[in-house]
């Protein structure tokens, strides 16, 4: 009796999944593809049902942040004075986005000082790492405000403890074995989410940066960006001669390969601007540590 009512959820969600499945605008192109996608979201959900129910206590997932964090360094990067520069800017701004945050955690951001690195990622606990080329890309603290608010909610949406759960069923690792699971790699981190978390953060994670005074606008340039460089990418990706630009591309592409479709991303937000009545026009507040200013790394 035990184990019908522990499967109960799971059969629920399932059943759910299928009466969407059958019930959606089906528009889609039809390939073994789309077959394998539904087929993923479908596991996912079902994989998240017992995450729900089970849920670690915030303790726990801080202790297991904190594990992380040491076992990726994340506390040992160089403290060059313009290191130090671009580390108090991500604090400033990151603590003013994370004071809107639904969950009462201590946020930590850290600065990984490798200007090649284009990404930001989430770790459980209140961790968000952010790459020193990352910045270099942004052309307003306003997007920035959004990327960083976009990581905030993959935490503040038990995004990122929930896949350390997933990853502790997979490997038969007990959740009090804190040294185990920081053995988990810095790759899967930084390899995204599902489609529907992913767009969960980029919902909340605008409505978190508007919350902290941060203009709607920021969101849009740099998705409007990264479409024209997604359809840029495309085009030169056929030609011989876009050889060196196509390089220059997949460089700035670095923190969105993992994440859906840019055109999706961008229909999705401008639909949210509409729905909650945020204003597009609000002054943009800019970049205050410039761009392009940092020194080649030296690991």
């Amino acid at each position: 009796m035990k184990r019908l009512l522990s499967l109960l959820p799971i059969l629920l969600a399932a059943g759910g999944a299928l009466y969407f499945a059958q019930h959606r605008d089906a528009r889609d192109a039809v390939s073994s593809n789309a077959v394998v996608d539904v087929a993923a979201d479908l596991q996912r959900d079902v994989t998240r049902v017992p995450m729900r129910v089970t849920r670690l206590s915030d303790a726990d997932e801080v202790r297991i942040g904190d594990e992380l964090a040491q076992r990726y360094g994340l506390s040992t990067a160089p403290q060059t004075p313009e290191m130090s520069s671009a580390q108090g800017y991500i604090n400033r701004v990151g603590a003013r986005v994370a004071a809107h945050a639904r969950r009462k955690l201590v946020f930590h951001f850290y600065l990984d000082p490798n200007p090649d690195l284009i990404n930001a990622f989430a770790l459980p606990g209140g961790l968000v790492v952010v790459g020193l080329g990352l910045i270099n890309q942004m052309n307003s603290e306003d997007e920035f405000a959004f990327v960083l608010a976009h990581e905030i909610e993959h935490i503040d949406h038990y995004h990122a403890v929930e896949r350390v759960q997933i990853e502790a069923q997979l490997h038969k690792i007990s959740l009090d074995a804190f040294a185990a699971l920081a053995q988990i790699p810095l790759s899967l981190w930084q390899a995204g989410y599902s489609k529907d978390e992913e767009f969960e953060a980029d919902r909340e994670g605008l409505l978190l940066a508007a919350s902290a005074g941060y203009s709607p606008r920021g969101a849009i340039d740099l998705l409007t960006r990264l479409v024209q460089l997604d359809r840029e990418y495309v085009i030169r990706a056929d030609t011989p001669t876009g050889e060196l630009s196509q390089l220059a591309i997949e460089g700035l592409m670095g923190y969105f390969r993992s994440h859906p479709l840019a055109s999706e991303r961008l229909a999705r937000v401008k639909a949210l601007i509409i729905e909650e009545h945020l204003s597009p026009n609000q002054p943009i507040t800019p970049l205050q540590t410039g761009r392009q200013i940092y020194p080649k790394y030296q690991p």
